[in-house]
């Protein structure tokens, strides 16, 4: 996927920049802003498949509603609160991360390590859709409870994780 991604950065390069790749020291900056802008475009891929499982637990609480379970709702809401707020953090995060910290430069080296967490994080939106999954499938049943505190904790542990991307950054923190 990433390879994708790249070569789509690559293929939209004008010519321009083309040239200005053969100029010293120009490609390195370059090969930076193609990291930030395939860096984007993967957090973008994140936030839209969040927004989608955003829309699958909204889904699921006009169900419980229209069968009489709303005792169910709020807890499911907490859920569907905590995908909300992870899928805009992460549409909303600084461009290839440059603009959190204005007095460390990025160099390649964090670029990818920040690359390779974000990816960590889009697969935790399969985690969270698995979580989804066990609540459609235990819907009806005794451990449906069991099934939505899943979901808020699955959100609540993707949160955190992304909260400690500074810290990846900052290289504190590993994968």
């Amino acid at each position: 996927m990433s390879e994708d991604i790249s070569n789509k950065i690559e293929a939209d390069m004008d010519p321009l920049k083309k040239i200005l790749i053969k100029i010293p020291g120009f490609k390195g900056y370059l090969e930076r802003q193609n990291r930030r802008d395939s860096d984007k475009i993967l957090r973008d891929i994140t936030a839209d498949r969040l927004e989608e499982q955003y829309q699958r637990v909204s889904s699921l609480e006009r169900d419980f509603i229209s069968q009489g379970e709303i005792m169910y709702v709020d807890d499911l809401e907490a859920g569907a609160i905590k995908i909300r707020t992870f899928a805009d953090r992460i549409r909303r995060a600084s461009r290839g991360y440059a603009g959190i910290f204005d007095a460390v430069k990025i160099n390649q080296e964090e670029l990818d390590r920040l690359y390779e967490y974000d990816l960590a994080l889009l697969e935790s939106v399969d985690e969270i859709s698995r979580a989804i999954d066990n609540i459609e499938l235990s819907m009806g049943m005794e451990g449906l409870p069991a099934s939505i505190r899943n979901l808020t904790t699955t959100t609540q542990e993707a949160i955190n994780a992304y909260n400690k991307r500074e810290e990846v950054f900052l290289g504190e923190t590993q994968l």
